[in-house]
């Protein structure tokens, strides 16, 4: 979220992940009761897969849409289509009851102001913008006023047309999801473009976006890469075929459409999680039987130091028994030992816990900088704040990296997932917080204030503050000279410790240097 949007309200929010929209368009043929059939038929495929569903409808107030000259037009195609499968607004009503009915989900795409007022008085639940109104700033300005969730397809559209209808919706406070779109019908598999949809997830963070497909219906491959590549909500065109009615090449049967979510759970299968999975027991079986165990050269009594001269690696590796990537230099013997024996894990191998500590909160960080695409060089110099010992650091503390500190100072700060930062202030320094990933919780004089990627927050001098995040955050410290006896502990423990105590410096955390 940019620094000037507008936070949306939690009931104006809808979770689009998942979700498989079902087009209707004009394959109802101007027929209720053929329009009901598609719904219910369809409604069963969506229940039977066990996926959450939506069928969408198209609104067009003929009467305004189409230019009063050419409604006996043959030269735009679609305008005898359009008449011939008219519906008046009764009739969508029925058409709507019958998708609640059917547990779905109601979303329409209005094509004028029109049937923007129409779909509220439906009560739709979701608005959808097609490709060619993307554009359509009247009718932009209408369905923001909506206050209804919004998706918006993007078909032939150039990137800095995208980045304005973001901006339009985030300044609105719309609730909204993009979804890629080809305006081919069919679309041929090289021109889908399906790399646009990874594009969006990078340059809109925090957007949905969908894949609206109009490929040849019996090709069930293409919503797997697509899943693959970040797509989180479809939309797809359907019908029912009967001996009078033939669907068009981009619209899919009851039938195909079972076929296309069974191919997306594939990939939902496939693909795992947002987040990497914990180990799986039977994968690091797997992985044991080709590592290699260290063995005894040579006979050690217990006690024994042992270095590299004194053992050796091969397979197998036996159970609970010392891996190679777990030896070290100066391993002591548990106990007496023969040679060609396997080392025990029970062996103790050299550690320095609070370097240990460091090491993995340094790696840590920078994961969490590379997964928010923060460069950062490794000549910084960085703090790590622990203010109740560096054995506590992963419950209260902060990484700082120092940018620059004259007139004006820079840190980037770092917090990992469950920390927090003990209540303090500041005599010299006025500081203002810029968060740039994750959720930030403050108290600052006792009123608590939630910041968001995008946020600012201005902490005055002299006033108590503290933070902490559970899902980890990073943000921007820019504040007047840091001067470092300039913090003040409200915990008369952590302000009575010398400051040596409760910091830890690194000249180069490249190099892991200690100051």
């Amino acid at each position: 979220m940019t620094p000037s949007a507008v936070r949306i309200p939690t009931d104006r929010k809808i979770d689009f992940e998942g979700l498989m929209i079902l087009d209707l368009a004009n394959n109802h043929q101007g027929s209720v009761e053929h329009g009901r059939r598609i719904i219910r038929e369809t409604a069963a495929v969506i229940r039977s897969a066990g996926v959450r569903g939506a069928i969408k409808l198209q609104f067009r107030d003929l009467d305004t849409f189409i230019h009063p000259d050419f409604k006996n037009s043959t030269e735009n195609k679609h305008i005898p289509r359009f008449l011939s499968t008219r519906l008046s607004e009764d009739q969508f009503r029925e058409l709507v009851e019958e998708t609640r009915r059917q547990g779905m989900i109601t979303i329409a795409t209005p094509f004028d102001e029109a049937s923007v007022d129409m779909l509220e008085r439906l009560g739709v639940e979701i608005v959808k913008v097609a490709s060619c109104s993307a554009g359509d700033w009247p009718l932009l300005d209408r369905i923001s006023e909506t206050g209804k969730p919004v998706i918006c397809s993007t078909a032939g559209l150039e990137i800095s047309e995208v980045d304005r209808i973001v901006s339009f919706f985030q300044h609105r406070g719309v609730h909204f999801a993009l979804m890629h779109c080809v305006a081919m019908y069919p679309t041929p598999n090289n021109r889908l473009d399906l790399n646009r949809i990874e594009i969006f997830r990078n340059r809109y963070p925090g957007v949905t976006v969908g894949f609206s497909t109009h490929e040849d219906p019996g090709n069930f491959q293409i919503v797997g890469v697509a899943y693959a590549r970040g797509a989180r909500l479809f939309e797809k065109h359907v019908g029912v075929p009967t001996e009078e009615i033939k669907l068009n090449a981009y619209s899919a049967s009851p039938e195909q459409v079972a076929s296309w979510i069974a191919a997306y759970q594939t990939a939902v299968g496939a693909c795992g999680g947002e987040k990497l999975a914990l180990r799986d027991a039977e994968e690091v079986s797997q992985l044991r039987a080709l590592m290699r165990g260290v063995f005894l050269r040579k006979d050690a009594p217990s006690a024994t130091r042992l270095d590299r001269s004194d053992i050796y690696f091969a397979v197998p590796l036996h159970a609970d028994q010392l891996t190679s990537g777990e030896w070290k230099d100066g391993t002591t013997a548990d106990r007496d030992y023969r040679a060609g024996e396997p080392l025990r894990a029970a062996a103790r191998v050299p550690a320095d816990p609070r370097r240990q500590i460091i090491y993995g909160a340094i790696h840590a960080a920078k994961g969490m900088l590379n997964e928010a695409r923060i460069p950062v060089g490794v000549e910084f110099n960085v703090e790590l704040s622990h203010h109740y010992g560096v054995e506590n650091f992963r419950e209260v503390g902060v990484m700082i990296i120092d940018c620059i500190n004259r007139e004006y100072c820079k840190k980037l700060l770092v917090q990992l997932p469950g920390q927090r930062h003990p209540s303090h202030y500041h005599k010299k320094k006025e500081e203002t917080f810029q968060m740039l990933s994750g959720v930030l919780e403050l108290e600052i004089e006792g009123f608590r204030k939630t910041l968001y990627a995008g946020d600012t927050l201005v902490v005055p001098r002299g006033v108590w503050h503290r933070f902490w995040t559970d899902t980890g955050a990073v943000f921007e410290e820019v504040s007047t000279t840091h001067f470092n006896d300039d913090s003040f502990y409200e915990d008369r423990t952590v302000a009575r410790m010398p400051r040596e105590d409760r910091k830890t410096r690194l000249v180069n955390w490249g190099r892991h240097q200690f100051d």
